[in-house]
C-alpha cells in the first residue's frame, strides 16, 4: 500500500459521500415519501429526492454545507505501512476540498481565521482503531453544522437510565426544523464525557434500516412530535435511531445525541 493510494482513496470517498447517498439512507427517504400523508411534507421529501438525483447525475455536492471532514479508520495489526497514515488523510482532505470542491468550513474557533482547505489544528477529525487482520478500512463522514449544532450531551446518573428516551425527545423537540429533518439520530450511551460523543457519531455509520426494539421505541416517540420534513409538520421527523454503548463509571451515565440531517453522508473503502 502506498501513500498516494490512501490520498486518492480519501478524495474519492469524500466525492462519493458528498454527491451520492448510500442505498440504505436513500431507501429510508423514499419510504417516508411513499408513506407520508401531509402534502407539504410529501412535497419537501420529493424535493429532497430530486436534489439527490440531480447531485448524483452532475457529481456535485447535494448540500451547500459540505461539512467538516471526519474520518474513521480501522487499521489491521498485520498491515505494515512505511508512511504516516494521518498525513496521507490530511493531504486527501486538502485535495478533496480543492477538487470536488468542498466549502472550506474549518476555521479557528476564536479568530475565525480560515485556512481555506479544511485542515487545521485537530482537523480533520481522524479516529484510528487497531484491529485484527491486514486491511485498512476507511469511513468518511462529512458533518454539517446545522445538525451538529442541534446535538447534545448530558451526564446523567445511573438511576436515570429510564430517562434516556425522554432526553432524546427533548433534544429533537428543541431542534424543531433547524437540522433539516427528517433526521437520523446517533445515540451514544456510556463511556466517558468525550467517549460518549464519539459513540453517538460512530453510530451514524450503521445501516439505517437495522434497528433494535429500544431504538425503534425511541424512533416512534420522536415521530409522534409531528415536526416532519423541514419542520413543516408530518409523520416522519426522524428516519432512524442508531445507538452504541460503552462501559462507563459506576457513578455516571453519559448520554449523547448526535443529530444528522436528511443528508446522512458517508462512504466506505477497504484497502489491502
Amino acid at each position: 500500500m502506498e501513500y498516494e493510494e490512501v490520498v486518492e482513496t480519501i478524495v474519492e470517498l469524500f466525492r462519493k459521500a458528498e454527491t451520492e447517498l448510500s442505498e440504505d439512507v436513500l431507501n429510508a427517504i423514499k419510504y417516508a415519501y411513499e408513506n407520508e400523508e401531509s402534502e407539504i411534507a410529501k412535497m419537501n421529501l420529493k424535493n429532497i429526492l430530486e436534489n439527490v438525483e440531480y447531485a448524483k447525475a452532475r457529481k456535485i455536492p447535494m448540500c451547500q454545507d459540505t461539512g467538516l471532514p471526519i474520518v474513521f479508520v480501522e487499521l489491521g495489526r498485520e498491515l505494515s505501512l512505511d508512511f504516516d497514515l494521518k498525513s496521507a488523510i490530511i493531504e486527501g482532505v486538502k485535495r478533496a476540498t480543492a477538487e470536488i470542491p468542498l466549502r472550506p468550513n474549518a476555521v479557528h474557533p476564536i479568530t475565525r481565521e480560515n485556512p481555506g482547505n479544511n485542515v487545521g489544528k485537530c482537523m480533520p477529525i481522524v479516529d484510528i482503531d487497531l484491529v485484527e487482520g491486514d486491511e485498512l478500512k476507511i469511513a468518511v463522514m462529512p458533518k454539517g453544522a446545522g445538525s451538529e449544532n442541534c446535538s447534545a450531551l448530558k451526564m446523567m446518573l445511573p438511576h436515570d437510565v429510564n430517562k434516556i428516551k425522554r432526553f432524546v425527545i427533548e433534544v429533537v423537540k428543541n431542534a424543531m426544523g433547524k437540522p433539516c429533518p427528517p433526521i437520523f439520530i446517533g445515540l451514544g450511551i456510556g463511556s466517558t464525557f468525550d467517549g460518549c460523543a464519539k459513540l453517538a457519531k460512530k453510530a451514524l455509520l450503521r445501516d439505517v434500516t437495522k434497528m433494535n426494539d429500544f431504538e425503534l421505541e425511541i424512533l416512534e416517540a420522536v415521530n409522534e412530535l409531528g415536526i416532519g420534513a423541514m419542520g413543516m409538520g408530518g409523520k416522519y421527523t426522524a428516519l432512524a435511531v442508531l445507538s452504541e454503548i460503552g462501559y462507563c463509571h459506576t457513578a455516571s451515565l453519559p448520554v449523547a445525541v448526535n443529530i444528522q440531517c436528511w443528508a446522512n453522508r458517508r462512504a466506505f473503502a477497504v484497502l489491502r
